[in-house]
Formats: C-alpha cells, sequence, structure tokens
C-alpha cells in the first residue's frame, strides 16, 4: 500500500510538472464546460485526500524508485531454479535418456580396459578408477532421481558396488583386476536386464564414499573437449545435437555432485561458486540448444569452459 502511494505521489507531481509552452499567440480551444456534481466521485478535490496517512515526502519518492530499480541478490536472469530442492534437482539438471547413454557408453569404454592381469597392472587400473568413479556417480544419481528410470531399483546396489572397486583401483594388482572383472560381469548384467546379486545397500547416498574429486575433474575436462568439438559450427551443433545435450546435461549434474555435502572444499564458498556456475552455464547451453540458438550454445560452452579452468587454477 505505501509503495502504491508513492507511485501516485510520482505520477500526481510528475503530472503537475510537466506543463506544456503555450505561446501567447497561439489559439486555443476553448475550455469545456463540467457540472461539478456530475465529476464529484470521479477526481479528488483535493490531493491529500487521496492518501491514506501521510503524504510522502520527495526523498521517501526518490528511495522507492531506487529499490525498484536495484538488481535482485544473486545477479543474473539465467541462474539456475532454485526450485529444484532435494532429489528433485537431478530431474531439472539431466534426463533419463542421457544418464542411460552414458553408462552404456562408460561400461563399454570400462570393458575395453579390464581384459588381462598384465594390461590392467600396467595403467589400465588408473583408467578403470575413472570409469567406476563415473558409473558410481550416474548410480548415485539413478537411485535419487525423483521420476521411473531405467535400473532404479538395482542402483543403490551398483552404486555401492562399483563406488568400493574404484577406491580399490587406486593400485593395480592380481586381486584388484579380480574385482574390476566381477564388476565387469555385473554391469553386462545389468544393461541386459538381469538383476545384480541380492546385496544389502545402504538408502542414503554418502558422497564421500562414491565420487573423489580429482577423477570427476579428469571427467569433466573430457566432456567439456568433446562438447568443443561438437560446437565448432551450426553444422556441427546439429550433427550432434544428442551429444551436445548429453554432455552438457552431465556437467550441469556433475556440478552438483561437486558440491555436496561432505565433498572436498564444498563448503568453501568461492569453489562452490565456481562448481555451481558451471552447472548454471551448462544448463543454460542446453536451453539455447533446445530453441535452435546455436550461437549461445557456443557461447554457453565457451563460458563452461572459463569455469573449470578457473576451478582448476585453484583447487584440484
Amino acid at each position: 500500500m505505501r509503495a502504491s502511494r508513492h507511485l501516485l505521489t510520482a505520477s500526481l507531481i510528475g503530472a503537475v510538472l510537466v506543463i506544456p509552452h503555450v505561446r501567447a499567440d497561439e489559439r486555443r480551444a476553448p475550455a469545456p464546460k463540467v457540472n461539478p456534481d456530475a465529476m464529484r466521485n470521479v477526481f479528488f478535490s483535493n490531493l491529500s485526500d487521496a492518501f491514506r496517512g501521510e503524504i510522502p515526502s520527495l526523498s521517501e519518492l526518490r528511495n522507492s524508485a531506487s529499490a525498484a530499480a536495484a538488481p535482485s541478490p544473486g545477479g543474473s536472469d539465467e541462474a539456475i531454479d532454485p526450485a529444484a530442492a532435494g532429489n528433485d534437482r537431478w530431474s531439472a539438471l539431466i534426463s533419463p535418456t542421457s544418464l542411460e547413454d552414458e553408462i552404456k557408453r562408460v561400461k563399454l569404454h570400462f570393458d575395453s580396459v579390464v581384459t588381462t592381469p598384465g594390461a590392467f597392472n600396467s595403467g589400465g587400473y588408473l583408467e578403470a578408477r575413472l570409469d567406476l568413479t563415473i558409473l558410481a556417480s550416474l548410480f548415485a544419481i539413478i537411485h535419487q532421481y525423483p521420476a521411473e528410470i531405467r535400473w532404479k531399483e538395482q542402483a543403490a546396489t551398483a552404486r555401492d558396488l562399483i563406488a568400493r572397486t574404484a577406491f580399490n583401483c587406486k593400485a593395480g594388482s592380481t586381486q584388484v583386476y579380480n574385482e574390476a572383472k566381477s564388476r565387469k560381469g555385473d554391469l553386462q548384467d545389468l544393461i541386459a536386464g538381469s538383476e545384480l546379486p541380492n546385496r544389502e545397500a545402504e538408502e542414503d547416498t554418502d558422497w564421500t564414499m562414491i565420487a573423489d574429486r580429482a577423477p570427476l575433474m579428469e571427467y569433466a575436462d573430457s566432456l567439456i573437449e568433446s562438447l568443443e568439438d561438437g560446437v565448432r559450427n551450426e553444422g556441427t551443433i546439429k550433427k550432434e545435437a544428442d551429444l551436445v545435450k548429453r554432455n552438457s546435461e552431465l556437467l550441469a549434474a556433475l556440478g552438483e555432485i561437486l558440491v555436496q555435502e561432505g565433498m572436498d572444499d564444498a563448503d568453501d564458498g568461492d569453489y562452490a561458486t565456481l562448481s555451481r556456475n558451471m552447472t548454471t552455464d551448462a544448463k543454460a547451453a542446453t536451453k539455447a540448444l533446445e530453441r535452435n540458438d546455436y550461437e549461445a550454445v557456443r557461447l554457453g560452452v565457451g563460458k563452461i569452459r572459463q569455469k573449470c579452468d578457473a576451478c582448476h587454477e585453484q583447487y584440484r
């Protein structure tokens, strides 16, 4: 009500002050004759009657105008929708199709890594660790996903099994190779539609036991490099639209994972801002793709690269 009074006062004052300049020799139409009784209930006879309470001062009007013009906290109109709270945040960031396709893609690469003990122990375990960290993270998202999605009933079991093997893949050995080979079989069964062995799994997701930051940052780099290849020009964007969409959604989800409770530096304000900005920029790129704004897609991917590089300068 007070803001309305201020606006009305400003309008009335403006109406009084803005008086057209009239030349002395200018011919004007005669003033109309109006019956005062007919207009009695249309206009206020006194300006002060138009307000309830005190008439605001000029300084109050100026303060109200400044407050109305001030930008909202947080700044950008492109900020990610904060309404996506709890598990709903995942459906706001990544689609079931992108999750399913990426699990299949990473699984195929993991199959090529776990071939022989010698190849695994001489460096393959590092690639296996990266693949398994990605897979455990994606199954963790599926477990928390609010909508129906493939592998949801098995997701918690897959998450815990894969995360444990990923942790053990920090070094190569015959024992670790055999464990990774077991996960290879589990993943094959899961993709084919079979159920995993009946194992107890934690209902809650402890991200600190699932996702190490180092491999996730390596993963982010690979996603961005793939995006940059896919957005070189309008033609490549159209050709690689599915890939661009999937990688953008994966980066948006990855930025959210990196700031989950307990993750390294998640309580560092600067780090959290960089991670969330990456999520925001990745989501903006996805929206630009949906409206066929290819230049905005390219610019969005450039912003993602800037956020990633800025984060790498300070954190690893």
